[in-house]
């Protein structure tokens, strides 16, 4: 069985261009057998916003967004904060309790913070 991997995102993407890197990443890890998902904490669920303007490198991100769509890779946000970021409604998001996003993060084989 391939080892699972989640990769966590808690930058702000108004602030830096790590979180758009770190999606970018991600989006490069789901091309193989080990099932991924991505957690994103803090502002970070602004990455999949339908209002991008003040995301830092939006024209990469642009890019690579529809690809999230396409391969349906997993996310999962804190409950409730789906709403609170205005999320497209075409991604596979799931939201998650603190302790379900630890767990998550614990039983991973892999797991890259940005």
């Amino acid at each position: 069985m391939p080892p699972s991997i989640v990769v966590v995102i808690r930058e702000d993407p108004r602030k830096t261009h790590r979180a758009v890197e770190a999606l970018r990443i991600a989006l490069g890890l789901s091309t193989g057998e080990s099932p991924m998902t991505v957690v994103l904490l803090g502002q970070a669920p602004l990455l999949l916003s339908e209002d991008l303007e003040t995301i830092k490198d939006v024209e990469i991100l642009e890019k690579y967004l529809p690809s999230f769509k396409q391969l349906e890779i997993p996310f999962a946000l804190l409950s409730g904060s789906r709403s609170d970021f205005d999320v497209d409604p075409e991604f596979k998001v799931s939201e998650l309790s603190e302790e379900a996003i630890r767990s998550l993060v614990a039983d991973a084989d892999r797991v890259l913070v940005f």
